[in-house]
C-alpha cells in the first residue's frame, strides 16, 4: 500500500487520484499544491487535510477518506442537511463564484469590497462548502436569516481580533496567520475598530490568501508599495490564494485603495 506523501504536491496528486477512483468517469484536475477542481467546475482545497496528516500521520488515512467521501457526497448533492450551529459566513472572490459553476448558479453571494464577496458556508470536518438556496429550507431560514446566523456564529468562532493581532507601527508589515476563517474577519468590519483606532485611524489590509491577513498602520505611498510587494508574494507561494487588493478601513466600511 502506497504510504501517503508528504509534499504538498505529491500529497495533492495522490489524494487527487482517490476521488478519481471514487467519482469514476469525473474529471479531476490538480489546480496547484493543495487545490483540485472537481468535474471542471468544483474547487477542492486540501489545506485542512495536508495539515491534519502532517501531525497525525496513523489517523491520515482515514482521515482522507472522509474527505473524498465528503467532496463526492457535495459534488454528486447527496450532503446531509446542514446544522445552524455549522452555519458560517466565508469570504471569497467574485472569481471563486464564476470558477465554481455550475454551483455559482446556487451561491447567495453578497458583495463585500471590490473584487471580495460574502457566502454563507456550513464548515464540516473535512471541508467548507457554500449554501444553497436549498439548504435555506433544510435550516428553515430565509436568505437574510441564514447570512445573519452565519456572521453571528462566524463572531462567536473566532478569538477577538485584539487577541491574535499586533497594534502596528510605521514602517512595518504585519500579519494574522494559519486560521482557515482569517481572511473571513473581513466580513466583520466592526471588529476593526479597535485596531485601526489604536493605530490612530490608520489601517489597510490586504488578504491574499484564505488563512492570512496583512497589514499596515499607516497610509503613507511607500508602506502601501510594500504591502502591495508582499501581498503579490504570498499570492504567487500560496495554494489558496485569495485577492491582492489593498483595503482601506473606514468607519462605515472598507474601501479599496486605488
Amino acid at each position: 500500500m502506497q504510504d501517503v506523501p508528504k509534499r504538498e504536491a505529491a500529497f495533492t496528486e495522490y489524494v487527487a487520484e482517490q476521488l478519481r477512483r471514487e467519482l469514476k468517469g469525473v474529471q479531476v484536475e490538480v489546480k496547484g499544491p493543495l487545490t483540485l477542481l472537481v468535474g471542471g467546475g468544483l474547487q477542492a482545497s486540501l489545506g485542512r487535510i495536508f495539515a491534519y496528516c502532517s501531525v497525525n500521520a496513523d489517523g491520515c488515512r482515514s482521515e482522507i477518506a472522509a474527505y473524498v467521501n465528503g467532496v463526492a457526497q457535495f459534488y454528486n448533492g447527496r450532503l446531509p442537511p446542514p446544522s445552524r450551529d455549522a452555519v458560517r459566513i466565508i469570504v471569497r472572490t467574485s472569481a471563486y463564484v464564476r470558477a465554481s459553476s455550475p454551483q455559482a448558479t446556487e451561491m447567495q453571494w453578497r458583495p463585500l469590497v471590490g473584487e471580495l464577496v460574502m457566502l454563507p458556508a456550513v464548515d464540516a470536518p473535512q471541508t467548507i462548502h457554500p449554501l444553497s438556496e436549498k439548504n435555506n429550507e433544510e435550516l428553515g431560514l430565509s436568505a437574510d436569516e441564514v447570512f445573519n446566523l452565519g456572521l453571528a456564529n462566524l463572531r462567536a468562532r473566532l478569538t477577538p481580533l485584539m487577541q491574535v493581532a499586533t497594534v502596528g507601527q510605521p514602517g512595518q508589515i504585519w500579519s494574522i496567520e494559519g486560521d482557515v476563517y482569517h481572511s473571513s474577519r473581513l466580513a466583520l468590519h466592526e471588529s476593526w475598530s479597535p485596531l485601526a483606532t489604536a493605530q490612530g485611524g490608520n489601517l489597510i489590509v490586504a488578504a491574499p490568501e484564505t488563512t492570512t491577513v496583512l497589514y499596515v498602520a499607516e497610509d503613507a505611498f511607500a508602506a502601501i508599495k510594500a504591502l502591495r510587494t508582499l501581498t503579490q508574494h504570498v499570492i504567487s507561494r500560496s495554494p489558496h490564494p485569495l485577492s491582492s487588493e489593498l483595503l482601506r478601513w473606514t468607519p462605515q466600511h472598507w474601501e479599496v485603495v486605488r
